[in-house]
């Protein structure tokens, strides 16, 4: 119930932060489609964010659309030849329009250029995620965790050598020791070996001998693997502004950790080895976005390029309804020299619903659990 009230409490500012959020990442996505398909001759009706009833909107010189709908939980370019929003049909009229008429249109160019445009969503995704991420970088830095101890296991190795909280390690067996992910890697290569760890505290240096000890983990195939650990943790945030050429360069990387570290977790959760209550749908990401908020105009940005990367990644999914689906078939179409059959694609689309709407359920179902509202008014009938 307190999280139900906590959340209804700040509705106000979890709306406006989710509308902002979500309406800049789709905009992203679909003037990625938009942009490419203009540039290979493609008429654009409509540029939609958000669906349903349209709250205001304008033509440009070109004849497009531009519009703000009622929904904000997604959004759609519709273009010239489209049966519907989604561009997943011809309009029938197609057949009967002339020959510089059908050029126009998105079903008569290439495959490579349809496979161009279509990529363009998902692509621009990236491209804004990794151009937010380097100017914070520039002006704000990146956040990382401290080699600061904050936190000693009883009995740990890093207790018994006289390790303290605040102490900040420099150096690791003449390693040197940035954040405190260096600290878990150079640790874990060291199995019951002593080793040299150079420290400061209180501005002083010191340097204490430590013997890591050796803890079992197992992997997502149930195997057992060895590794050093020496019992301390850190919590304090820090943050290293770089020059352009670096932040651009650090923002790829942290894009790509963000990308494999999110399949990862999708492969586990269908294997079975990672729980499945991580995923969040719209009410969550609302909550989310409100909290964000509430850290400063730096922290809303950095969370609206993290929706961005994600939303990219999954819209590459080869899931039929989704772009990484018409990918799929595009590529097909290359191979074979002709598009895949209307049966395949129809029946694809269907798998391709029933999927998309499965998991906006079954994420909405986990939002209402994170609420309490599951649990509150099962306790009103019990």
């Amino acid at each position: 119930m307190e999280n139900i009230l906590s959340f209804l409490q700040g509705s106000a500012l979890y709306g406006a932060s989710f509308i902002a959020v979500l309406g800049v990442v789709v905009f992203v996505h679909e003037f990625g489609h938009f942009w490419v398909a203009r540039r290979c001759g493609v008429r654009i009706v409509t540029f939609s964010i958000g669906f349903g009833g349209e709250i205001f909107g304008w033509n440009d010189k070109y004849g497009t659309r531009w519009k703000v709908a009622w929904l904000p939980l997604g959004g759609y370019v519709k273009m010239f030849g489209d049966g519907d929003p989604s561009s997943s049909t011809v309009d029938d009229s197609v057949k009967d329009m002339s020959d510089k008429e059908k050029s126009l249109t998105f079903w008569h160019k290439s495959v490579g250029e349809r496979f161009a445009i279509v990529a363009a969503g998902p692509s621009f995704n990236y491209i804004f995620a990794i151009i937010v991420l380097a100017v914070l970088f520039v002006f704000n830095g990146q956040p990382f965790t401290s080699p600061l101890v904050g936190n000693l296991v009883e009995n740990s190795p890093a207790q018994k050598a006289g390790f303290l909280i605040g102490d900040r390690i420099i150096k690791m067996d003449g390693k040197q020791v940035e954040r405190f992910e260096d600290i878990k890697n150079i640790a874990a290569l060291n199995i019951g070996t002593p080793m040299s760890i150079d420290i400061e505290r209180d501005g002083s240096p010191l340097t204490i001998s430590v013997t890591p000890e050796v803890a079992l983990t197992k992997d997502r195939l149930g195997g057992e693997h060895r590794m050093g650990r020496l019992g301390i943790a850190s919590n304090a945030i820090e943050y290293k502004k770089h020059d352009p050429l670096s932040a651009v360069k650090y923002a790829v990387l942290d894009a790509w950790n963000i990308t494999s570290g999110t399949i990862k977790a999708v492969g586990q959760m269908i294997i079975g080895a990672r729980g499945t209550e991580e995923l969040g749908g719209p009410i969550r990401i609302a909550e989310m976005s409100g909290n964000v908020a509430k850290e400063g105009f730096a922290a809303i940005v950095w969370f609206m390029a993290i929706i961005s990367i994600n939303l990219g990644l999954i819209n590459f999914f080869p899931i039929p309804l989704l772009d990484g689906g018409n990918l799929v078939f595009y590529v097909i179409e290359f191979l074979r020299g002709r598009p895949v059959g209307d049966n395949v694609q129809e029946i694809g689309s269907r798998i391709g619903v029933l999927l998309v709407a499965s998991l906006m359920l079954f994420a909405t179902w986990n939002d209402l659990v994170h609420l309490s509202v599951v649990s509150y008014i099962s306790r009103l009938f019990s």
